[in-house]
This record gives C-alpha cells, structure tokens and sequence, in this order.
C-alpha cells in the first residue's frame, strides 16, 4: 500500500521512510509499531508515535472523544512508559491505545496481571538484577542481538521460578549462545575484531602494509642504512625489513617482490603494493567464509532467534507494566454488561505521581452492585471551590481510560459497563461564542449517535452567561438520559436545574473549614442526593487573614461582609483553635 494511506504521512515523511527504510520495510514498521524503525529513518519520536498510535489503534483513538480525553490518555500513558525497563517498552507503551473488543482487554489485563504476580514473587535483590539485565543489554543496536543476549542473561537471573518469565527461560540455551556469538561478530559493517584469529591477522598485516605503502621513502632510507650492497643483498634486506615491520612471512614478501623494478625505489612501492593487494584479497576471502559460517550459526539458530526477539520484547512490556500497576496499587476492573461506572476508593493517579496526599472516593452511576445509590444514569455534581470535584472526574476519565486500555486502574474495586466515546470536558474559562461552539460540537455528536457514551462535563456554565448555561445544561442531562448515557456534570446552578429527570441525582462536596495554616479543609467524597455548597466564605477568610495590606484587607472585610461577616469570624476563629 502507499505510505501516504496511514494517517500522519504525508508527502515529505513518505519520501524520508522510502528512502531510508524503502516502502515494504517502513509498511513493515508501522503495522508493527515499531517505533525505533521510524525514529532511526529521522522521523521524530512525538510524530512517529501519534502516526503508529492512529495505524494501529484508531478505532480505540476515536473513542476518546474530545480534546481532555485525549489529554488524560497522554498523561497516563507517560506515566505508565516511565516505568519501563527499557527504552523499546516505554515506546512500545506509548504506542499502546484504548481497545475497543472486551476480550482483548481482558486477555491484556491477564499478561499484566500475571507479570505483577511473578514481579512480586521475586526478591528485591532478584528484581534489580532483571531491571540490570535490561539496562545492560537493550543498547546492543541490534534488536535480534539485544533481545538473544538479554534472554540469555535471564536465564541466568531468574531461575526455577521463572513464572512469566518461562517464554524465556524455555529457550534452547545452546542455540541462543551459537547464535548470540555470530550476532556479537556479525554487523552491518562485515564481520567484527574478534571473530576469527586468522582474519584479525589478516587485518594487522594489511593495516601495517597500508602504513608502508604510505611511507615508502622512509622504507628505503631504512633499507639503505643497513649499508647493504649490490640488488641482491639490497632485495634481501627488504625482504626481512618488511617481515619485522608487518609480521608477514617472508616467504610471502619475497614471492611479491617486483622482477622487473627500474630501481630501488620502484622496486620498493611496486612490491608493497603488490604484497598488500594479496593480503586483502586473502582478508576479504576469509571474511567471507567466516561471515557464511557465522549466518548459518544464525540461521541454525533461527527459531530460537526469532522467539527470543518475540518473548524478550512483550516481557519487557509486561514487566513494565507490572512495575506500573505495583508501585500505584491498581486494581483489575470488572467488566459488567450493565450501564455502568462505579468506583470505590479510587485515586487520582496525577496527584499520586507528584506525591500528593490523596483521598479516596468511592462513587458511581449506573447500575451496579457498589455502595453508592444505582440506578441514576446520571449525577449532577455541586459542592466547594477547590473542593476536588473536577479531580473527580478526571479520576473517572482515568478509570475508564486505563481499562480501555486493558489496564489496572487506581481504585480498590471498579464496575465498568461498555463505553464506547469518552467525553470528559474541564472547565475552560472562556467566555465567547466560538468557545461554546466548538465545545457544543465536541460534546454532543457522541451522544447524538447512540454510542455508549460517558459524560464528564466540568462547569459548563463558565463559557456562557448563567441563564442560557443552565438552559443548555439541563438539555444535555436530558439528552444524556435519552440517549442511555451515563454523565456526571459538575455545577454551581444546581438549583436552576430543577426539575431533573428520574434517573438523575444531585451530589455534594462540602467544605468543613480552614485549617491553623489556612488551608480549606474539604471532606472530598461526595455526599449522595444533597447538593453542595460553595461556601465563598471560607475563600475570603483566608484572604482577609493572609492580608498585610491595610487597604486590601478593608478590601476582604467588604466581601466578608457581603457574604456574612458572621461567618468569615466564626471561620478564623475555628481555624485558630483548631489542632
């Protein structure tokens, strides 16, 4: 097929894969994902692995459906390839997309889940020396070679309790040796130093040819000043000369010697390079024959080759991911038939990598068999500023997201129905037509066709005036009943939303006060069929209490007053006894 079929290659890119790799090797490379094909063709790695993501996981693209999806899926996938244990996973990691056949999620989730439980398995001391063994050996260039000598060093490390490491430890560890010898000595260059004695000496002695065939002056001044006299003696000088400056036999020297010479110094270049013309013809006849015997070790070894290359790289990528899933505590998903997406005590994964103290929160829509109420297909969300609301949602975003992907996710149990578009949406603080249009037709299409759609919609009134954003998001709670989607949409106009369908409940996040350092204390699980407040006073205690400035602070006492002086005392005065 063309090269400029895929998505992302364009003339110029095309041009470059053609004439680096040729078309049936860059075709090769894309339906593989293989990302360090691309990049060594000069394709950048960003653009190598948004062309091989769209080739071989488009449909599973296609469901992230809007602009933050597709940003949630970025982070997470960035974040799972930094714990890889080698560069070839983590691009293979970020290659990898959400899937869109429920069987081949699971059987993903089964090679990470056997991978972690081998992972565990093994001791500290076991474990660095696997990560050791990758490290050492996936810089060998050659793939085949790298993943032979990696299998090998495996081998070794992992021993009887092998668990998911028995696709390697069950490989012929006599033809892996052949074969990683002739690998070690065979390169694109010829055949390396090393390989053969006799060659190496065919290259010294050719080496140090060249080196006098350079300097042939200096041979004959050399010559010469053993005082030698007459052709005979002079020939005969030569002869030993050579032998001790090249380590050629003299025998050899001598059958190269020059009859007919009209003197010395023609006698001298004329043999020199004659006798080197015979070296390397000899050089390049045995280098031959040692690359035939080192190709057909290799190709003796094929299977075995083969398989290791196969085994050593989605090991590499299941360790990975392992390594992923352990150091966050993920959990499997449960894959249910219902309409569903049901959490408990799940994190968010950005606040847990930058070390962040996390709350878990158990929460749900849908029907399930979890704690919190089942049966409203959708969730309106209210509750404090900085009260973790949007955080919620992206931590849905990143359940359903990673168990698209086949993999475990950051809770302690999740339901999930299917989920065909994921249509999460933060809040965008711009407030214009054009900003609602584009936001209308990023959010509504997938609901308009009756995918199995999840709706996370964050403050959808900050793109347009209070009243129409009410209007709007009443229709689209509406339209997300109607069309059997699930939604959870965050809001300050709850009120205004009133009456809401059935099937739809109103949750709260409150705020509990400010802490002695005056930060806003917020229990973040959310509270069922109670709608939230916002508690602005909280926000301006803080501000009147970190003033400094005497205007500013009259400034804070004006909006205390505005929202209830009573209150914003009431709050200093509990922040300031509380231990």
């Amino acid at each position: 097929m063309r090269l400029e079929e895929y998505w992302g290659v364009g003339p110029k890119t095309a041009d470059k894969l053609e004439t680096e790799l040729g078309v049936a090797d860059a075709v090769d490379a894309i339906e593989s994902a293989d990302v360090r094909a691309l990049v060594d063709a000069g394709i950048s790695r960003g653009r190598a692995t948004r062309i091989l993501r769209r080739a071989n996981g488009g449909e599973g693209m296609d469901a992230l459906a809007t602009d933050d999806a597709r940003a949630v899926y970025k982070e997470l996938v960035a974040l799972a390839a930094g714990h890889a244990v080698t560069p070839g996973a983590a691009d293979r990691i970020r290659v990898r997309t959400p899937l869109t056949d429920r069987d081949e999620m699971r059987e993903r989730l089964d090679d990470v889940q056997a991978a972690r439980e081998t992972w565990v398995r093994f001791g500290e001391e076991t474990r660095q020396a696997v990560l050791d063994t990758f490290d050492a050996h996936d810089d060998a260039g050659d793939s085949q070679r790298a993943a032979v000598e990696t299998a090998l060093a495996l081998q070794d490390v992992v021993g009887d309790d092998a668990g998911v490491f028995a696709a390697v430890t069950a490989l012929d560890t006599d033809a892996l040796e052949d074969a990683a010898d002739a690998l070690r000595y065979l390169d694109g260059d010829g055949v390396a130093d090393g390989a053969d004695a006799k060659l190496d000496r065919l290259r010294e002695h050719a080496r140090a040819l060249e080196r006098l065939e350079r300097d042939t002056f200096d041979v004959l001044e050399a010559v010469r000043s053993q005082g030698v006299e007459g052709t005979e003696e002079f020939r005969e000088a030569f002869v030993q000369y050579v032998a001790s400056e090249t380590d050629v036999e003299p025998r050899r020297v001598r059958n190269a010697a020059e009859p007919d010479a009209t003197d010395a110094a023609d006698f001298v270049s004329t043999t020199l390079r004659a006798l080197a013309d015979d070296v390397r013809e000899d050089e390049s006849d045995r280098e031959e024959a040692v690359a035939a015997e080192l190709r057909g070790a290799i190709s003796n070894a094929r299977d075995e080759v083969d398989a290791a290359v196969s085994a050593v790289g989605d090991l590499a990528v299941d360790v990975s991911l392992a390594r992923f899933a352990e150091a966050y505590d993920l959990t499997r998903p449960e894959f249910v038939d219902a309409d569903a997406i049901a959490v408990e005590n799940a994190r968010n994964l950005s606040l847990a990598a930058d070390g962040s103290d996390v709350q878990p929160v158990t929460y749900a829509v849908g029907d399930h068999s979890l704690d919190p109420p089942t049966g409203d297909r959708v969730a309106v969300l209210t509750g404090a500023n900085s009260g973790g609301k949007t955080t919620l949602l992206e931590t849905l975003c990143q359940v359903a997201v990673l168990a698209a992907m086949g993999l475990p996710v950051p809770a302690d149990r999740v339901e999930l129905g299917p989920v065909d578009s994921v249509v999460f949406h933060r809040r965008h603080a711009s407030f214009n037509a054009g900003v609602l249009e584009a936001t209308l037709n990023s959010v509504v299409p997938p609901l308009a066709a009756g995918d199995r759609t999840l709706m996370l919609v964050d403050e959808f009134e900050a793109i347009t005036e209070p009243g129409s954003a009410a209007d709007l998001l009443h229709g689209l709670v509406t339209l997300t009943v109607d069309e059997q989607a699930l939604g959870v949409f965050v809001t300050h106009l709850a009120d205004d939303l009133e009456p809401l369908p059935d099937v739809a409940r109103t949750d709260g996040i409150f705020a509990e006060g400010l802490s002695q350092d005056l930060d806003l204390l917020v229990d973040y699980q959310p509270r069922f069929g109670t709608v939230g407040k916002s508690t602005p006073e909280f926000i301006v205690s803080r501000l009147v209490a970190d003033a400094s400035d005497r205007a500013e602070r009259a400034g804070y006492e004006t909006l205390a007053r505005a929202v209830g002086e009573e209150a914003v005392q009431r709050t200093l005065a509990d922040a300031k006894w509380t231990e």
